[in-house]
């Protein structure tokens, strides 16, 4: 192979990686699948062009809130040492070009989803603006960045509910609140973990504003709330969405570990602790969607 054509094949390949990074691909994709979890959920037969509207169009519109993120965040990016390499702080790519992408990703997401149905393609427009016109800045200011994160971060599972039905009752909000209570605990993992780095960026992202006792236990209370509303379906009092004697049984020994993880940060106070349950909310909400699905087609 001539030299030209390897540094050709290498170009691409960095531009692709650079791609991956500036979407973040592996939160896109796993966001992706919140939606799918969300649509299928809400059917009797798959619509395959529907199905993959949802992958285009959700896959988009994620990454394009993360491009417009970094965008902003480049300055404070190059602070981090999780994120000096990322495309922009690096150098690789320049702001215009980020900017240009997820200008492209919108258009290609609203437009995709907008084919599905027209309350799809809010939601999702909704979320972006949200998250990247005021998460993003909010973060600097105030603890409270994390509940307004936790809207645009909540509407996935539910746009999949919303998507095959094109109607957004009782059963797409349980499944917005049962989102929505999660990302507390998961992100204040995060956020103890990463405390350090990110008071060096100047990010608010803990409730007390430190690694303490109050922060440890909203942790464990927004746990709670979380597995409490994962199991209001095994009531039956949520129209279309409800969950059975068995599936039930699994979602709460689901909880079970996730609090059992979050008491442990509490009563420890380790980054440790905070690390395992960064991996134990990940287990539990992966989970808990599957149950829900299984229950739908396997056990129901």
């Amino acid at each position: 192979m001539q030299p030209n054509k390897i540094i050709e094949i290498t170009s691409i390949q960095q531009a692709l990686i650079d791609l991956a990074q500036l979407t973040k691909f592996r939160l896109s994709v796993s966001v992706v699948i919140s939606s799918l979890a969300g649509y299928f959920l809400a059917i009797d037969q798959v619509d395959y062009f529907t199905l993959f509207l949802l992958i285009l169009g959700g896959y988009a519109m994620v990454g394009a809130s993360n491009a417009f993120n970094q965008v902003f965040e480049i300055d404070l990016d190059k602070l981090m040492l999780r994120t000096q390499n990322r495309p922009l702080p690096d150098g690789r790519m320049n702001s215009k070009s980020a900017l240009f992408i997820g200008v492209a990703l919108t258009l290609i997401g609203v437009a995709a989803l907008y084919i599905i149905n027209l309350k799809t393609a809010f939601f999702a427009s909704i979320s972006i603006f949200l998250y990247a016109c005021l998460y993003t800045p909010l973060k600097q200011r105030t603890p409270l960045s994390v509940f307004v994160g936790a809207f645009p971060g909540a509407i996935p599972f539910m746009l999949g509910w919303v998507a095959a039905t094109n109607e957004f009752g009782i059963e797409p909000g349980v499944l917005f609140m049962f989102q929505f209570f999660w990302q507390f605990p998961h992100f204040w993992a995060i956020g103890w973990l990463m405390h350090e780095e990110y008071e060096t960026a100047g990010f608010k992202m803990l409730p007390s504003g430190a690694r303490d006792q109050n922060t440890a236990f909203q942790i464990v209370f927004y746990t709670i709330w979380t597995i409490v509303i994962s199991l209001i379906p095994a009531f039956k009092y949520t129209g279309d969405l409800y969950l059975t004697q068995k599936a039930a049984f699994l979602v709460m020994l689901l909880g079970g570990m996730f609090l059992f993880y979050a008491v442990n940060l509490m009563v420890s106070k380790s980054d440790k602790a905070a690390r395992v349950l960064i991996r134990a909310s990940i287990v539990y909400i992966t989970g808990v969607q599957l149950v829900y699905v299984i229950d739908k087609f396997l056990l129901q």
